[in-house]
């Protein structure tokens, strides 16, 4: 999964424009939204999820670090 900056989102703007950000997974395919400056949740349609699940014994520490190691530039650029 490649992340894009105009995919990501303040968890402020979700709660206040749940909708827009719903519009935005309808057009990107994905948000991610970002609480205190750091990506936290991500949101996919429903028929998508199937393609973020993991094997059963990869454990959250691994999925985290695995995810931050393939987004590192991107997460990187975001920061500065």
């Amino acid at each position: 999964m490649k992340i894009e900056v105009n995919n990501l989102v303040s968890i402020s703007e979700a709660n206040q424009n749940f909708s827009k950000v719903a519009r935005k997974v309808d057009e990107n395919g994905s948000v991610i939204i970002l609480k205190n400056n750091r990506p936290k949740y991500l949101l996919v349609e429903f028929d998508e999820a199937t393609d973020y699940q993991v094997a059963p014994d990869e454990d959250v520490i691994d999925i985290s670090e695995r995810i931050i190691k393939e987004n590192k530039a991107s997460l990187e650029a975001f920061s500065k």
